[in-house]
């Protein structure tokens, strides 16, 4: 008797990113390749920019367990450098593609003293939590520019794809009275989640001259209902100086605010706000 032919596994956030980007590529190429419309000098025909994000984190966790409910406290962890890749085609004089990609991949350490109820009996005792976060969020969206200036306005909408893994584990020692008892317990688990939401982005952009380029860009992603439910918010300010031609400098201060809400028998909640400068090297053509 035959076996079935294995299940193909579901693709990944870096391949579904390297899909778009190649994607992206040749459909710039063959908008090049026809007659050239009148562009803003704000905007490039198509242009990949990589480069890290310098984040100062701030973190929130909590989840039920078998215990009761746990919430750390809203603490700023170390600084991280975060890799990011962004690039953007131009189709005409008016219509873009752009993409996105970023990665969040750090532990995190807690220690919690407090009282609580369980099953109807007052306790208090000490908690150690350690976890570590993987987000990936890859996004694909369509642009509408505004303006053929020096300056140019776009909104753009589109779907983002969010990867979320978290591993982590626990310890505490408890106390309870009436009667008076004492115990202790530990456990570890990890659970991960890839989700589709819609996306919707604004973005400015003004060329002061052949060199300098100054922009604003806002995004937003909203999830909700099934296992995985939330949003995540960016926004940044940046400046663009290309002292070639086709390679340039990228500067920016942004935030990336994702707040996530796990669903099932038991659950989970992420609250996380980067805040920070990026550096890109911008390659253009």
């Amino acid at each position: 008797m035959s076996r079935p032919a294995p299940r193909a596994a579901a693709p990944s956030v870096h391949t579904t990113l390297v899909r778009a980007l190649k994607g992206a590529i040749l459909l710039g190429a063959a908008a090049a390749g026809m007659a050239q419309a009148q562009q803003s000098p704000a905007l490039d025909r198509v242009s990949i920019s990589a480069g890290a994000f310098y984040a100062d984190p701030e973190i929130h966790l909590g989840g039920d367990t078998r215990y009761g409910r746990i919430d750390t406290p809203d603490e700023e962890i170390s600084d991280v450098t975060l890799p990011r890749v962004k690039g953007e085609v131009l189709i005409g004089d008016s219509h873009g593609i752009s993409f996105d990609y970023f990665r969040f991949d750090e532990g995190y350490g807690a220690d919690l003293k407090g009282d609580t109820v369980y099953e109807g009996r007052p306790v208090s005792g000490a908690l150690r939590a350690d976890a570590n976060l993987r987000i990936e969020l890859a996004r694909l969206s369509y642009k509408l520019w505004f303006g053929k200036e020096k300056n140019v306005f776009g909104v753009g909408l589109g779907a983002a794809h969010l990867r979320a893994k978290i591993s982590g584990s626990a310890s505490a020692n408890v106390s309870a009275t009436a009667p008076v008892e004492s115990y202790s317990w530990s456990g570890s688990a990890s659970a991960s989640e890839s989700v589709w939401a819609p996306t919707v982005e604004l973005a400015w952009r003004h060329a002061l001259n052949d060199q300098v380029r100054f922009y604003a860009e806002a995004s937003g992603v909203k999830k909700n209902g099934g296992n995985v439910e939330g949003h995540i918010y960016n926004g940044a300010l940046g400046v663009e100086y290309f002292p070639h031609k086709n390679i340039g400098l990228v500067l920016d201060y942004g935030i990336q605010k994702i707040d996530l809400h796990r669903n099932g028998e038991r659950t989970a909640d992420i609250d996380l706000k980067l805040t920070g400068p990026s550096a890109y090297v911008k390659v253009r053509f």
